[in-house]
């Protein structure tokens, strides 16, 4: 089944202005079907027709065009793309004369992660684990080129027929290599409320252990079928990462081992410096848990007091509400000084 879509259309539909026709060109790429169609951008399957290779073609709606903060993200994921080059990154091409802005992208077969978990709730302890580790691989790779994919989730994890895995989206990573990206539109730009860890929350500055910690949101779901974090909103879900305690994954799935527990325990410690300092450690532990240690944690007492969110929750609004008036302010400031 291909990745990026479950069949082609039968005929030529129009979903919005910038989606494309089945048959039409664009400068040399053949369109073969709308494959996949998010809030920012169509992906299309198609052709390119000087060589015969199948390509993804990801095209920005208009209104993402005209939007700045929304056009240099995508902008971001072209860049840093095409700067990445191992198996577990999806390849970004690089650009060429083009009619209109577009990013030409690696086609692959297969399903993405969160289509996985959909169809199958949670998997096996040993095709969860060999996944994790495959992620680590390209999170060690990714890192070492300096760069933090901050938005780590089981939508931007393509997984294969072998349970390969590539990294996909990079619109709100952070890299030396690129432009800082702008707190415009916060909600766009501060990663998903499930997957997201406590120092991005709080708007602290993140780093490679902010991509363990989706990871061990991940693994954690991966073997239980449900995220650690609760809530009726985002912004409740993020609260009660920052106020409670997840329930023990033993508690759900008695199958798993106490040191796959500890592990996950160590990818989801609140403090940065108290979880894995690199993405070659967890994997390493996911690889020898017979060498993993198993802590007498308070957690696996202290996660049935359920703390009121009721402060915490203004806390976090009025926090959140505050960042892009302060950002505005210092551009403000900055744009007088010129």
């Amino acid at each position: 089944m291909p990745l990026l879509g479950p069949r082609p259309y039968s005929r030529p539909v129009i979903l919005s202005m910038s989606e494309l026709q089945v048959g039409e060109r664009l400068d040399h790429f053949c369109i073969e079907r709308l494959a996949a169609q998010s809030g920012m951008a169509a992906i299309y399957r198609a052709t390119d027709v000087r060589n015969g290779r199948i390509v993804a073609v990801k095209v920005p709606h208009f209104e993402v065009e005209s939007d700045p903060v929304l056009f240099d993200r995508f902008k971001r994921e072209e860049e840093i793309g095409k700067r990445l080059n191992h198996p577990g990154v999806m390849k970004v091409f690089d650009a060429e004369d083009r009619s209109r802005v577009y990013m030409v992208m690696e086609w692959i077969d297969g399903r993405l992660l969160r289509r996985i978990l959909s169809d199958e709730r949670k998997l096996t302890i040993e095709r969860a684990v060999r996944v994790t580790v495959e992620i680590c691989e390209a999170l060690r790779y990714i890192h070492s080129q300096g760069v933090v994919h901050r938005d780590l989730k089981p939508e931007n994890i393509m997984v294969d027929s072998e349970d390969r895995i590539k990294l996909i989206d990079f619109g709100i990573a952070s890299s030396a290599g690129t432009r800082r990206l702008t707190f415009g539109k916060l909600s766009r730009t501060m990663g998903t409320a499930d997957y997201i860890s406590p120092e991005q929350v709080k708007s602290n500055r993140s780093d490679g252990r902010s991509d363990l910690y989706a990871v061990g949101i991940m693994l954690y779901e991966m073997l239980t079928g449900r995220v650690p974090f609760q809530g009726d909103n985002a912004f409740a879900v993020m609260n009660d990462r920052l106020l409670n305690d997840p329930i023990p994954p033993r508690e759900i799935n008695s199958q798993i081992p106490p040191e796959l527990q500890e592990i996950i325990y160590r990818a989801l410690e609140r403090k940065p410096e108290n979880r894995y300092a690199s993405a070659r450690e967890f994997a390493n532990d996911l690889q020898n848990p017979t060498s993993v240690g198993v802590a007498e944690r308070s957690e696996l007492q202290t996660w049935k007091v359920r703390r009121s969110t009721r402060v915490k929750t203004v806390l976090v609004y009025a926090a959140l509400a505050m960042i892009p008036v302060v950002i505005f302010m210092l551009l403000l400031i900055a744009g007088r000084g010129h």
